[in-house]
């Protein structure tokens, strides 16, 4: 896909990622890369007396996956460079437990070329959790595609 078929798109849905396993293995890993350990994430056995009846992903763990949904949810474009710019606004509405499965799901919002071959493109993501009416995540993210 051009980037000016992409742009051609702006307020639709552009693409779906596919299912990632948000296991207690995923969980620890991303506990010890960020020295987060509390017990809501990591201790299965105290969790079930926590708030949630079991451990579940950091926020910041579901909101990491979404560099990896781009490679299976965002359309293939002529771009030869995509480059992680930031978020206006990120929401966690619902805790994603341990064992279930996540998604993204890619809204074209907004893109602004912003210099010759440099676009901004606005995502409106939500991060779908397999069963569950409330998504885990929505977020307003910006990337930039360069050609």
């Amino acid at each position: 896909m051009t980037l000016e078929d992409l742009h051609a798109r702006i307020g639709e849905t552009i693409g779906t990622s596919d299912w990632a396993a948000m296991d207690q293995n995923r969980i620890n890993t991303f506990a010890d890369a960020t020295d987060d350990h509390q017990y809501i994430h990591v201790d299965p056995d105290r969790a079930k007396d926590g708030p949630f009846g079991q451990t579940i992903a950091h926020g910041f763990l579901t909101l990491a996956m979404l560099g990896g949904f781009l490679e299976t949810g965002f359309p293939k474009t002529n771009a030869a460079t995509m480059i992680n710019y930031g978020f206006e606004k990120v929401r966690f509405l619902a805790p994603v437990k341990s064992g279930k499965r996540i998604r993204g799901l890619f809204k074209l919002a907004d893109m602004l070329e912003k210099r010759p071959g440099q676009w901004q493109v606005n995502l409106e993501m939500t991060v779908e959790i397999e069963g569950e009416a409330k998504p885990a995540v929505i977020a307003d993210w910006i990337i930039m595609l360069v050609a």
